[in-house]
């Protein structure tokens, strides 16, 4: 494992630490069934009959797998 030669200052450390930030995730908008749906990209979504009840999941309109 690596060890570091001497020890870094708390000033370092935050300025480092402050560079990574958050980013939202990109949705994609689409129209189905005249209801308007985001959807996070190349993910399977779940198919669910008209009680809401989950049947499958599916991908690019192929069933992908069973819920």
């Amino acid at each position: 494992m690596a060890v570091p030669k001497r020890k870094m200052s708390r000033a370092s450390t935050r300025m480092r630490r402050a560079q990574w930030k958050a980013t939202p995730p990109t949705l994609v908008k689409t129209i189905e069934g005249g209801k308007t749906v985001y959807s996070l990209p190349h993910r399977a979504k779940v198919v669910e009959d008209s009680a809401g009840t989950p049947l499958y999941m599916e991908y690019k309109g192929r069933k992908v797998a069973d819920v």
